[in-house]
């Protein structure tokens, strides 16, 4: 099994690194040998750094892709980017400030084993501030009422995916993906399961 990891980027010159190495140390514990990274840098607005850095990761490391957005479209339309140029069989999605950590991923992958078309980690206890633990729930009410989101179903930015969702979400052409209603769209066989979210390290 190829595993493909993406990561949008902003601002991420000082963790996108320990995210490459830890991930691929996680992915070796679990035997997995055949994985890569694809690291969407969303227009950061660092002078370069983020760009840079992600420039240097894919000379130093055979694993990792780059892609560079010349504005910034968001974390959705990023992850979209990056699924479009992955070529694995089963795809990840995680964030770039190591509050989604690359030692809860074993978890995820578990859960995938059984034959789940998606998996989402969700955390029991957050480390965001009240106003994005608010954005959270109304986004999840939201869905719940709009799309038929079950309620058992917790969604974050920290999901894996089989390739036929990725093929049917890089299938949207619209300007402005909403990952959530599109993998709604493409499967009910979902489950989400508890990890530990992390402070974050910088910012």
């Amino acid at each position: 099994m190829f595993y493909s990891v993406i990561v949008p980027c902003y601002k991420s010159d000082k963790t996108i690194e320990e995210v490459v190495v830890l991930t691929s140390q996680e992915f070796e514990k679990m035997g997995i040998k055949e994985y890569e990274f694809v690291l969407v840098n969303d227009c950061s607005p660092d002078e370069g750094k983020t760009w840079n850095e992600i420039k240097r990761l894919t000379n130093e490391y055979p694993t990792v892709k780059g892609i560079n957005f010349s504005k910034n479209f968001g974390q959705h339309s990023a992850i979209l980017a990056g699924l479009k140029y992955a070529e694995g069989d089963c795809f990840i999605s995680m964030d770039d400030d190591l509050q989604t950590h690359p030692s809860q991923l074993s978890k995820l992958i578990e859960a995938f084993s059984e034959g789940y078309d998606v998996v989402y980690g969700y955390y029991p206890e957050k480390k965001h501030s009240l106003f994005r633990r608010l954005g959270t729930m109304f986004n999840n009410f939201s869905a719940e009422k709009l799309l038929n989101k079950p309620k058992d179903i917790h969604c974050t930015s920290l999901w894996i995916v089989r390739k036929y969702v990725r093929d049917y979400i890089i299938s949207f052409d619209g300007p402005y993906p909403y990952l959530l209603g599109i993998i709604l769209n493409a499967t009910s066989n979902i489950k989400s399961v508890p990890v530990k979210h992390f402070e974050r390290k910088y910012g």
